[in-house]
Parts: C-alpha cells; structure tokens; sequence
C-alpha cells in the first residue's frame, strides 16, 4: 500500500511538471543569449525560396531559377542558414527591388511611378520642404542667429503596446516601458503627459515612473499583472512642441577641437557598432584626402553615405557590427546608415552622437533616426543621414532639422530606466518600448504597438 502512494505522489509530480511546461511560456527557462538570438534570426529569417520567388514574380513574371540563386549568392537577396534549410529575410524581396537599379525603374514602372522614385529614398509630403524653405529663409532675411526655426508644431502624440491574451500564466507581472519625448532637448518643449494607463483604465501619476534624466532612453514605466483569458494594453497620450532648426556654418568659422574636452574624447572613441576596422578608416582617408576643414571632410563623408539606398532592416541585435554590415550588403535604413556616418566622422576625430525617435510626418510617421556632428565654435548640429542631400533639401539636413520629430533618445545600447533584468528587444535603439516579465524578455513578435499622430496647430 505504502508502495501504491508514492507511486501516486510520484505521478502528481510529473503531472504538475508537465502542466508547467505547458502553460509557463519558453522564456521560463535559464536565460541563453545565444537561444535567444538564435530564434530572434529564426523570426527575420522566415521567407521560404518559394514565397521570394513569387513576389519577384510580381515584377518579372518569368524569373528564372538561375537568377535567383545569382541574387541569393551575392546577397542582394538577403539570406541565412536556419538549421539545415537556406531562409530568407522576411522583406528580401522588396529590397531586392530597391537596392538592384534595374529592378527599380522594374517596379517603378509596374506601379506607374515615375522612374527613380522608389529607390528607397525616403519622400517627404509635398507640403514639407516649401514650409522649411521659406522658413529658413525668413531667417537668413532677418539676420537672426537663432538656430530654431519660427516655424513650430504642436503635436498630440498617443502610444500603445498589447499583449495578447495567453502569452503568459495569470498572475505574471508584466513590466512594460514607453517611448516618452526627453525634456533635455531645447527645440523640443512644452511636454505635457496627458493620460497613460493600462486596459482603457487610467493610472494615477505615482504609479507611473519617469526615466531618469540621464538615462539616454527617455520612457514612461509601469506595471500590471496578467489576467487570465485577457490580453493586456499599456497606453499613454502626451503632447509636446517641436521647433524647426538651422545652423547655416561658414566653414571658416570653425575652430579646431580642443581635443583634451571630455566632450571631444567621449564623442570621438570607438563603442558597440563604432569600431574603427581597416575599411573604415580607409575610405574616411579617402573621402577626406586634401580636406582640413571638419566642417567639410563631415559633409564629403554625409554625400558619400548618401549613395547607399534605404532598405528596410533586420532587427539590429541580430547584427553585430552596423556600420560593416551597410558596407558589405551596401544598402541600410536610417539607423544603420546614420551609425555608418557616425563612425566615419569619429575616425576622422570629427565628434558626433546619436538622435532618435519618430519621424511624425503628415502622411509618413514612423521610427526614425538620425545624430548630431559637433564642430567647435558653431555646437552641435543635427544631420538626418536618410533623409540625404537630395534635390529637394539642398543639404538642409546636413546641419538642420524639420518640426516633424519626436526625439526620445540621445545615445544608444544605454541601460533603461529603471533598468531591465533580460536584454532588450532592440537592443541599441528605443522606440517601440520593451516589455519583459519576470521569467524572461518579450520579444517583437509576442506583443503589437500602435501610434496615432495629430497635429493641434
């Protein structure tokens, strides 16, 4: 009898192991990075051969087997080996037609653009530059020598994250950060926290915790715990002011750097994603050959990065080194193009650092990044590397910066605050939030955001 109760008590417990295994999510296990990036590639890297080769059918019907195993070796299609299968970047096809020239005006054609618009540049609504122009213009006029524009916007801003029902067992705390405007950036002002909750409920403000001032990724921080069969939304709505911003630099006024600053040291060393290898100080001695002038060797380095075309990007912490990886694949998105030109200043003892947030465009609001070059005797100036040179701007973004952002970050790879136990998501920028609980982080796919957008003036 003895004998028949520990077998009962013996089977309750592989019960109980197994219930756990069943409803506690995979995170629950003792934390690996290299799981963990493992099944982060595993989410980028999800596109069959087949499913690529029927977009491409879109645009060139009769696509051939041999040309796309020639785009598959050259890495114009974007691939990896999961397992013992050759995968592809989840949006390999769409780059393959914004990154190949022939293949553009392909598809610019089929879609009855004019030809060039949909090399991945970024466009700007109609109505933008104009306003920028004749602002900026005004001021040269006027003589002023404020760098921020007349021209202002007031912005209403409203951000969500959900997490979906089930994710994790009822009782789970569920700690969740949000993008939130910094309050140390003197063009962005007037910041207003309207509402922020959780499940359509408002939350008093002591229950919300603001990131430190210093911390490099501005947030709002709170959390719940997880009720069974309901999913779980964070939200906030806030608004701020955002000015304009023009440095039109004489390059004969800049000065040289006083090189001893602790400004001039921080900004100019090497870092995660700043890595000064054989290539990257070669072609900054080439772009820069028989050019003294900061000022001019930052704006030889900003039309040459202005070549790569935009396509759209992996998840950054699957990268190791992003400025090599714009070089090899020869295209980025914003970020990955803006750390390129960041690393090639700071080669060049030229210092820059890191911008980010949205870009809240009418018709074209999404993440976005861009940084700031330093030339002494002028400050710090922005330089949005995506947005580029390009006919319409004529160089504005090389020292100046439209109304239409929400800066949230002046650095990367920073810890948040408070801090996160497991890695982030993103692990060098922060825009979409991170949410993690206590068995592990909640990577993109396993929680939605939303943002909206409307403009007060």
């Amino acid at each position: 009898m003895a004998m028949k109760k520990k077998e009962i008590i013996l089977w309750v417990l592989v019960a109980l192991a197994l219930a756990a295994n069943i409803w506690l999510p995979k995170q629950h296990r003792k934390y690996s990075w290299e799981r963990d990036l493992s099944q982060r590639l595993a989410a980028d890297f999800c596109a069959t051969r087949e499913e690529v080769k029927d977009y491409v059918k879109n645009y060139i019907p009769d696509v051939t087997d041999a040309q796309i195993d020639e785009w598959t070796a050259s890495g114009k299609l974007e691939n990896m080996q999961i397992g013992k299968e050759t995968r592809y970047f989840n949006h390999a096809g769409p780059n393959l037609f914004r990154i190949v020239p022939e293949l553009v005006e392909i598809k610019a054609k089929a879609e009855g653009e004019a030809q060039g618009t949909l090399s991945g540049r970024r466009k700007d609504d109609a109505d933008i530059i104009p306003l920028i122009r004749a602002d900026v213009a005004d001021a040269i006029a006027a003589g002023s020598d404020n760098p921020y524009l007349a021209q202002k916007k007031r912005i209403r801003f409203s951000y969500s994250i959900t997490v979906p029902a089930n994710t994790l067992r009822r009782g789970s705390t569920l700690r969740c950060w949000l993008p939130f405007p910094r309050q140390d950036v003197a063009k962005q002002t007037d910041i207003k926290l309207i509402r922020a909750g959780i499940d359509s409920v408002d939350i008093p403000e002591s229950r919300i915790v603001h990131s430190d001032p210093a911390c490099h990724h501005s947030s709002i921080y709170f959390e719940t715990k997880v009720k069974e069969g309901r999913s779980t939304t964070f939200y906030e709505v806030f608004e701020y002011t955002l000015a304009g911003e023009w440095h039109p630099i004489d390059p004969e006024t800049v000065l040289p750097y006083d090189k001893n600053s602790e400004l001039y040291k921080e900004n100019t060393s090497e870092r995660s994603n700043i890595v000064f290898s054989d290539r990257i100080r070669s072609i900054a001695d080439s772009l820069t050959r028989g050019i003294d002038n900061p000022y001019l060797q930052a704006k030889a380095i900003f039309t040459w990065v202005d070549a790569f075309p935009w396509a759209s990007a992996r998840e950054y912490s699957t990268i190791e080194n992003i400025p090599e990886y714009v070089l090899t694949n020869g295209h980025g998105d914003c970020g990955q193009v803006t750390l390129l030109f960041m690393t090639l200043c700071r080669a060049k003892g030229i210092p820059t650092r890191w911008q980010s947030g949205f870009s809240c465009h009418p018709n074209g609001q999404n993440l976005h990044d861009w940084c700031e070059a330093y030339f002494e005797g002028c400050g710090w100036v922005p330089v949005d590397q995506s947005f580029g040179v390009s006919s319409y701007s004529d160089y504005f973004y090389f020292g100046g910066l439209d109304p239409y952002r929400l800066i949230v970050n002046n650095d990367f790879s920073g810890e948040l605050s408070p801090a996160k136990k497991y890695p982030r998501s993103e692990t060098v920028d922060f825009q979409r939030g991170e949410v993690e609980w206590e068995g592990g982080n909640l990577y993109f796919n396993q929680w939605d955001y939303e943002f909206n957008v409307e403009f007060l003036d």
